[in-house]
């Protein structure tokens, strides 16, 4: 498996605003590859973790690549303070 974890730094007000985009987003359309995703929120803190695991780097890629993944992320970061700190690479199970 392949995959990202970002740090994010959500905007106070937007944190109710980033889960409804997040369902509605996951709804939206089909993306080939993707497993699942998470986001982990610190306690009493605006940080927010994004997991996001594809089957493999093509498949990561792949969507990265896409223009409505674009415009989708477009969306998602006007919801944060500045953009993520992201981290890319193989996802292996313990």
């Amino acid at each position: 498996m392949y995959g990202t974890v970002a740090k994010c730094v959500i905007k106070p007000e937007n944190r109710e605003a980033l889960r409804e985009l997040t369902k509605h987003q996951m709804a939206e359309r089909e993306v080939r590859g993707y497993v699942t995703s998470y986001m982990l929120f610190e306690n009493d803190s605006d940080v927010g973790w994004l997991f996001a695991v594809f089957e493999d780097r093509a498949t990561y890629d792949a969507n990265a690549d896409d223009p409505a993944q674009d415009a989708q992320y477009r969306e998602f970061r006007a919801l944060l303070e500045a953009d993520p700190e992201w981290h890319d690479g193989e996802i292996e199970q313990g």
